[in-house]
């Protein structure tokens, strides 16, 4: 990867008609969360000083919500979701901001409900299936999925399905080992000792690398200029010499768990932190990540990505 100069952003804001502006010459402060387990990514942004009808039109009209960034040749959507919460206040006395948050997929993970039956011989993927047909009416749609049948089994006798869509989505999963979420409104599927099939992100000094990557009980954490390739379920090239080793525990009963290094530097992704500020400082992605061969349990101690 080149290089990473000039920063690039773009803040567009939707309602269900078609109509929608773009934010981009304001100074905007933004931090977006996301991770490869089930509940919704997050966005809060800040927007300092927009024009009334701006303000007005978000609190009123408004519904959507696309956040791009990073730099000139590495620009990309990084959110994509619906606005939840707005609000106004002043800043220092002279500036005016609005604050938005959203949440992606949000709607279907609370609402979605299945009403339906699965035959003798049916399987997790049809369950899987079911789960989201009732998504896709909430305006989720489909990402990737693994083509790989993970689970022989079937279900000997017939199975009906009534309740929460994410229900099913998370009884499958974790039944055929896998991870899913709705990221930038797609359901993705991803097998836990997998990922997405994209090329691994290679970060070292020259590619956007910052600091010195470092070994915890959460996952191997690490920093990096903005950039909207480093997705939860995909993968990362690091090399394992410039991590930093976790210091083993030697008081008695001490949790001594560490995710393991890999020796060609392969990690697969479980949680992105983006966090700009087009007039400041700010402009950076953090990443928690494990080995693709990992055993341990993914996403039961996500996602403070500041430690």
């Amino acid at each position: 990867m080149a290089r990473q100069w000039n920063r690039k952003i773009s803040l567009i804001l939707g309602s269900s008609t078609g109509d929608g502006i773009d934010l981009e010459g304001l100074r905007i402060v933004f931090k977006v969360k996301k991770q490869d387990f089930e509940t919704p990514n997050t966005l809060e942004v800040t927007i300092y000083n927009p024009s009334e009808d701006t303000i007005k039109r978000t609190k009123k009209e408004f519904t959507d919500i696309v956040l791009q960034a990073g730099y000139e040749g590495n620009f990309g959507v990084i959110f994509k979701g619906t606005i939840v919460q707005t609000f106004t206040s002043r800043e220092g006395g002279t500036d005016t901001y609005l604050r938005i948050i959203a949440t992606s997929g949000d709607e279907a993970y609370n609402f979605a409900i299945v009403n339906e039956s699965i035959e003798a011989g049916g399987s997790y993927s049809d369950m899987t299936q079911a789960a989201f047909k009732s998504m896709s009416e909430k305006g989720v749609t489909k990402g990737y999925e693994s083509a790989e049948d993970l689970s022989p089994f079937t279900f000997p006798r017939g199975q009906v399905l009534y309740g929460p869509a994410r229900k099913y989505m998370q009884v499958a999963a974790e039944s055929t080992q896998q991870t899913w979420t709705i990221d930038d409104g797609k359901l993705q599927i991803i097998p836990i000792q997998g990922y997405l099939p994209d090329e691994a992100v290679v970060l070292n000094f020259e590619s956007g690398l910052i600091g010195t990557p470092e070994q915890t009980e959460e996952g191997i954490k690490i920093r990096a200029l903005l950039n909207p390739l480093l997705v939860p379920g995909g993968r990362v090239q690091v090399d394992s010499g410039l991590i930093k080793e976790q210091t083993f525990n030697t008081k008695y009963g001490a949790p001594n768990f560490r995710s393991f290094l890999d020796a060609d530097g392969f990690y697969r992704i479980i949680a992105t932190e983006h966090e700009g500020d087009t007039r400041g400082n700010s402009w950076y992605t953090d990443l928690i990540c494990v080995s693709i061969d990992d055993s341990a349990p993914v996403g039961s101690k996500l996602l403070d990505t500041k430690g």
